[in-house]
């Protein structure tokens, strides 16, 4: 494996000047050592020296990671893949080094949530389980190993027996994670409509045509409902980040030190700014051997302080030029 830019333990407490610092120097290696990185720069912009803001590094648009093999020496061995049709194209992110995702996730949940031992962790992810190569099971899995709870665990469809478990935590008024994806986390307060005390109820989106598709308000809004909840948290995570941005309150997303966000303008995707409407783009200074600086196809209000919320998507959501790059 090609040595890393910098040392990997500085990423976890990053100072805004330090992010700038450290983006620039992964920016500057990522296009000299990433193929598909390196020609999309100098196809987008003829090539940067030295940029002077986060604002004129080039962002590579997402969808290449279902065109393209994204990644930084020899090929790795881990991948994970997005989620779809057996007809549609999936995203691969190609990972090089599985400690550093684990280490992301790992100090992404101790600074947003404390240490995943307080908790008993249970995942409800059917549509993820029933397909290889996730990434949030990947995460799930291993925040559930790291809580040592003896009744923590993935739960696939068998309702009754989450129902079961979560009064038995309940009454023991031990503190409770429950990561579930948008339609799962439905069907289950349909069947089982209760009043939660001690449990934290995070959405990490995602219909997968299960049910109909239902904006992020109404969607919290029938969960507190159902589950006698004051807020539902989300998480926001994607295939090709290996670091999360999470919600405690009204879907409003916040980042650890070492991701941020900016905002493309709709029509020129290369017009960056730092606050306001327009397509999400993120830098993820965890994806050392991948592309840290990713275009997203999601439509955000991002704000002064760098927190955001996800609007919905963008139509037609390929960039155009995409075809461009041969590689």
């Amino acid at each position: 494996m090609i040595q890393a830019p910098f040392e990997i333990e500085k990423l976890w407490n990053l100072s805004a000047e330090e992010f700038f610092s450290i983006s620039k120097t992964l920016f500057e290696w990522q296009a000299t050592h990433n193929k598909v990185y390196k020609e999309w720069v100098q196809l987008s912009t003829g090539g940067i020296d030295n940029p002077k803001a986060l604002t004129q590094i080039p962002f590579l648009p997402i969808s290449f990671f279902k065109t393209h093999e994204v990644y930084i020496g020899e090929k790795p061995e881990l991948h994970f893949e997005s989620s779809g049709t057996t007809m549609d194209v999936v995203s691969k992110h190609w990972v090089a080094a599985p400690a550093i995702y684990e280490q992301s996730f790992k100090h992404c949940f101790d600074l947003f949530y404390g240490n995943p031992t307080d908790y008993c962790v249970i995942g409800l992810l059917p549509s993820y389980l029933e397909r290889q190569h996730s990434s949030l099971v990947y995460m799930v899995d291993h925040l559930i190993k790291m809580s040592g709870h003896n009744q923590s665990g993935f739960y696939l469809n068998d309702f009754e027996k989450l129902n079961t478990v979560l009064n038995e935590l309940e009454a023991k008024k031990q503190k409770t994670i429950l990561i579930g994806v948008s339609f799962a986390l439905l069907d289950f307060v349909d069947a089982y409509p209760r009043q939660l005390k001690n449990t934290i109820v995070m959405e990490t989106g995602g219909m997968k045509g299960r049910r109909a598709e239902m904006i992020k308000p109404e969607l919290h809004a029938y969960l507190k409902e159902r589950l006698g909840l004051d807020q539902i948290h989300s998480e926001y995570g994607m295939t090709e980040l290996l670091s999360q941005a999470y919600a405690k309150k009204d879907g409003i997303f916040t980042c650890p030190p070492w991701m941020k966000v900016m905002v493309g303008d709709q029509e020129d995707p290369g017009l960056l700014k730092t606050s306001g409407r327009g397509v999400l783009h993120v830098i993820d200074l965890a994806n050392i051997y991948s592309c840290a600086f990713i275009a997203t196809q999601d439509l955000c209000e991002l704000n002064e302080d760098g927190s955001f919320q996800v609007l919905g998507r963008m139509d037609n959501s390929d960039r155009r030029g995409c075809s461009l790059l041969v590689v």
